[in-house]
């Protein structure tokens, strides 16, 4: 996805050193404005994606696709590579079809948990000067996501 988030995890992966960060987006636009504004960012039309997904070492979902009542997607996991990580934002639910697809192929996954964790402790830390442990954060969140499941 280009929208803030995207942006914000394709702007984080070139300033770590990532030679080649590729942007794909359901609105070409939008792709292209985000891959100028970041280095190292090329951008791919959503048509592409499953090109995209063939040379990828990291997949970061940051579209709304998986969540839940969201359009559903046949994610091209397949043609990733068998050392791909796959990361998705949507932490509703926290295994989205992208993530299922990407584990019953025996990839690395990452839910968008931590991203939603370490974002409220930041926004915490700067109104009240206090860094929060987000290990228990971490834990409370899934103490309370299973208890809403139940």
């Amino acid at each position: 996805g280009a929208g803030g988030a995207g942006r914000a995890a394709a702007w984080a992966l070139a300033k770590a050193g990532v030679r080649r960060v590729m942007i794909c987006n359901r609105t070409a636009q939008r792709a292209q404005e985000a891959a100028a504004e970041i280095e190292n960012a090329r951008p791919f039309p959503w048509s592409k994606l499953g090109e995209t997904f063939e040379g990828a070492d990291l997949i970061v979902n940051t579209t709304s696709l998986g969540m839940a009542h969201s359009p559903p997607m046949d994610w091209p996991i397949e043609r990733a590579p068998a050392h791909a990580i796959v990361l998705d934002a949507v932490y509703a639910p926290l295994e989205t079809p992208l993530l299922a697809a990407a584990s019953a192929r025996g990839l690395k996954t990452i839910d968008g948990l931590g991203m939603l964790i370490h974002q409220g402790a930041l926004a915490f830390e700067i109104w009240f000067g206090v860094k929060p442990d987000v290990t228990i954060a971490r834990q409370r969140l899934l103490a309370a996501i299973a208890e809403r499941d139940t």
